[in-house]
């Protein structure tokens, strides 16, 4: 599979687009301002300790408090603790935990109220960004993760992912991060890292050491609430997870990303480092490489499935995301009516496991797929459902069709669906769904050539017209513009555009400018 990730950088927002085999599967948008992205870690407040859900509201700075739950706290929350209070009292010495003994694992029969209190500060990390009304989902089981293992400081633990089979490897791969890992950092061995030499596992693992470094410098003398710890841009955070070998080509239209991306690829896979490119063509790089089309093609609220005239209509709401599959005019004569329902559903399952991940769809996802009468068929279209969604990253659950044939999928949310408005205000109306009187807009037109040439003194112009006005305009052997030109003494060229709505027209100078009025 071909890979293409394509960065457009913009002065408010950074738009990420990963393809794949040139089909759009993931779009990120990364403000600027987002002052609270997964991985953050803040020294926060605890604001009010709530023992009947077992949880604490933590201030991080957050328009909305953080939610922060009893078994969110890890295991070592009292050497946490501790090391927070040392930072904040501006004792270095004490910031070392690798010289420190851990203190007793936190009992998971204690209750949050004996554990925390108003007023106190806390170092915690964010795992889930705002979303609608929710504040930040906070934890202090505080962990760094990079490309081929996971951080876990105040620990002495070694995973290793379930997918390294191998006995041998797994061996070797525990007794090099016990060899190299400092004492009290925990480690998880990442599925990537399986074959992996010492070098790149050990240059991983001082690149997340570093990033603990920031923590104990920025927690000295640190007042609550403030970012102590910034996770890595979005285009790089996605790199982490994603590059492969198959990855073709990565492109942005920013020289300081390319430099960071660069400088990323050159540490983690040295022999990609070409793959990264500086676009400097005037085109839009999402123009340039179709994405702004595919954008506007797969978001809205009824999406065309790609073959024939099937279509999903996928409607949003605070508990669910519901999908419906309609077969549209889609009917192959030659095939039975189950055998066509078969069809168009294993084509939805495609569409909608791209669908899915496109939108970052989190939460509860329902999908109505055409009914299937044969058993043997609604089996077929749910492993095609679960093949599809393998594709995903992130961590899903679906289950098998209801009796009614809906098959749910559950989904990890940790950040706002990408929403993006694709429709476009109606040129004619302003959005209103009224528009003047057909027979005015002659009227409307004399007049604002009148001004133009007796109020601006404009000499060389063109009006550009809707297919319709332009038609009557010129019929009669051109009456309006011999009019005008009785008139001003001025021969005013019409054009037609079918780009242009029912009743729109423009003014153009010499150069195809427009004029405003």
């Amino acid at each position: 599979m071909n890979k293409e990730l394509i960065v457009n950088f913009a002065p408010e927002e950074v738009v990420i687009a990963l393809l794949e085999d040139k089909a759009l599967v993931e779009l990120h948008r990364e403000k600027n301002n987002n002052r609270h992205a997964v991985g953050d870690v803040f020294l926060g407040r605890v604001k009010k300790v709530m023992p009947g859900l077992n949880a604490a509201f933590v201030d991080v700075g957050s328009d909305k408090e953080g939610f922060l739950h009893f078994l969110d706290l890890g295991p070592q929350f009292h050497s946490m603790q501790r090391f927070t209070e040392a930072g904040m009292k501006g004792d270095a010495a004490h910031l070392d935990i690798s010289e420190e003994k851990l203190k007793e694992d936190l009992a998971k029969t204690e209750k949050i109220s004996s554990v925390l209190r108003q007023n106190q500060p806390i170092l915690v990390q964010v795992t889930k960004e705002p979303i609608s009304t929710k504040g930040p989902r906070l934890t202090s089981e505080i962990s760094f993760a990079g490309r081929y293992v996971v951080l876990i400081p105040f620990s002495n633990k070694i995973s290793i992912s379930q997918k390294i089979k191998g006995a041998e490897e797994r061996s070797r791969l525990r007794n090099l991060m016990q060899s190299v890992r400092p004492r009290n950092f925990g480690v998880i061995i990442r599925t990537v890292a399986e074959g992996k030499s010492a070098a790149e596992l050990h240059a991983d693992l001082d690149s997340l050491l570093h990033k603990w470094e920031q923590v104990r410098t920025h927690l000295l003398n640190a007042k609550p609430p403030v970012k102590v710890c910034s996770e890595m841009d979005k285009a790089v955070s996605i790199l982490r997870d994603f590059l492969s070998n198959d990855f073709d080509q990565i492109i942005t239209n920013n020289e300081d990303i390319y430099e960071e991306i660069r400088s990323y690829v050159g540490v983690i896979a040295p022999q990609k480092k070409g793959i990264v490119k500086l676009y400097k063509d005037r085109e839009p790089i999402f123009d340039h490489f179709g994405i702004s089309k595919q954008i506007k093609a797969s978001f809205g609220k009824v999406v065309n499935i790609r073959r024939g005239g099937a279509y999903l209509v996928i409607e949003h709401t605070e508990a669910m995301h519901v999908i419906d599959v309609n077969s549209g005019h889609r009917v192959n004569a030659e095939q039975s009516q189950e055998a066509n329902s078969l069809t168009v559903n294993l084509e939805a399952a495609a569409e909608i496991a791209r669908q899915v991940r496109l939108r970052d769809m989190g939460g509860i996802v329902i999908v109505d797929f055409i009914d299937q009468r044969e058993a043997q068929n609604r089996k077929i279209l749910f492993d095609a459902m679960v093949k599809a969604m393998a594709q995903d990253p992130s961590r899903h659950t679906v289950l098998p069709p209801t009796k009614f044939g809906l098959i749910q999928i559950t989904r990890q949310r940790v950040r706002p669906q990408t929403q993006v408005d694709v429709m476009e205000v109606c040129p004619a109306c302003g959005g209103t769904g009224q528009i003047r009187p057909s027979v005015c807009v002659v009227d409307d037109i004399e007049r604002d050539v009148e001004f133009l040439i007796k109020d601006t003194n404009a000499r060389d112009f063109s009006i550009l017209l809707s297919p319709y006005v332009h038609a009557y305009m010129v019929r009669g052997w051109r009456k309006y513009q011999r009019k005008w030109w009785k008139l001003y003494r001025r021969w005013i060229r019409l054009d037609e555009s079918n780009s242009l709505g029912f009743l729109e027209y423009r003014f153009l100078d010499r150069n195809g400018e427009e004029i405003k009025l």
